[in-house]
């Protein structure tokens, strides 16, 4: 895939298209959206049609992108759980369903439990598409989302340290986080999991030729101090075959006021990807660091219009 700052008729469906110019871009561009009438707004994307394609549970994701298009004055086509309510219960394969959704739409916003699936998709569409989460693949919207977070708080994306908590193994949000934060100089992220959930040795070894500096710490105890961001997951009961197994993990690391107020720094910026099930007590929700339920998923609103508005605005 060629990393381009130009966006205009392209798919998005990895972070490995991005290069710094194009992170710019669009960071530029949310501010802008940010800053602009909703009556203006609602001229850029007049008259365009985008399938919205959901075959994994979303809330904030499906939510954020069909907001996304409507303020932006477009109309969507909404399929959540095509699994049960598509022609895929009758054996249609993925490839026909893109290939009917593209004739009703300008572009395919899609989440798909397979990895690789949105590649796929892609390479049979003629009209752009969207990853919105690729099994335990990548999520590129989402750590776009993220970054801006960072970006709008510490002004830069370069020289950072952060610490990534949870399942790094199946989260998505990770392993695009990290990829995205490869693209800018001198970041160094922590990493805290169960042993089984760590980041996979070919996800290490990715990193190692990225050039972004993962240090894999065992306690909670060994958080560094005046992180500039803590990126907190939940343990994804969706990737267990073994329940039992996913119930000893799943609280094995739990964000609570004791310890934001005894490790965080004054400017940490405490974050999730959601949902969460228990592992970030709701004491932490009223602290200003906290931005999981406010900026964060508000960011996301204004990131994907951005990429929309990028896309097909010609």
């Amino acid at each position: 895939m060629k990393k381009s700052e130009f966006f205009f008729g392209q798919d998005i469906i990895s972070l490995d298209q991005f290069n710094r110019k194009s992170v710019e871009k669009v960071f530029a561009t949310a501010s802008i959206i940010k800053k602009t009438s909703a009556k203006k707004l609602l001229k850029i994307l007049q008259g365009k049609v985008v399938g919205l394609l959901f075959f994994e549970p979303s809330t904030r994701t499906f939510s954020s992108n069909c907001a996304a298009v409507k303020r932006l004055g477009g109309q969507t086509i909404e399929y959540q759980n095509p699994l049960l309510t598509s022609s895929v219960v009758k054996g249609e394969t993925i490839e026909d369903t893109t290939k009917m959704i593209e004739q009703y739409c300008d572009a395919i916003v899609m989440r798909h439990p397979i990895v690789g699936t949105l590649k796929k998709v892609a390479d049979v569409a003629d009209i752009p598409v969207i990853n919105a989460g690729d099994g335990i693949g990548e999520h590129p919207t989402q750590a776009l989302l993220d970054m801006y977070t960072i970006y709008e708080k510490h002004k830069r994306l370069n020289n950072l340290k952060g610490l990534m908590v949870g399942d790094l193994l199946n989260g998505r949000t990770v392993h695009s986080l990290i990829r995205g934060l490869s693209i800018f100089p001198n970041n160094t992220i922590y990493l805290l999991s169960p042993k089984q959930l760590r980041l996979s040795e070919k996800d290490l070894e990715e990193a190692k030729r990225r050039k972004i500096k993962l240090v894999e710490i065992k306690s909670l105890d060994e958080i560094p101090p005046d992180c500039h961001f803590w990126y907190w997951t939940r343990v994804q009961k969706e990737r267990f075959s073994d329940k039992q197994e996913y119930e000893k993990l799943k609280l094995s690391f739990i964000l609570t006021k004791k310890l934001v107020d005894e490790k965080a720094g004054k400017n940490t910026l405490l974050m999730h990807p959601l949902p969460r099930v228990g592992e970030i007590e709701t004491a932490v929700d009223s602290d200003q660091r906290a931005v999981y339920l406010t900026t964060e998923p508000k960011n996301g609103m204004y990131v994907r219009m951005a990429l929309l508005k990028l896309i097909l605005e010609k």
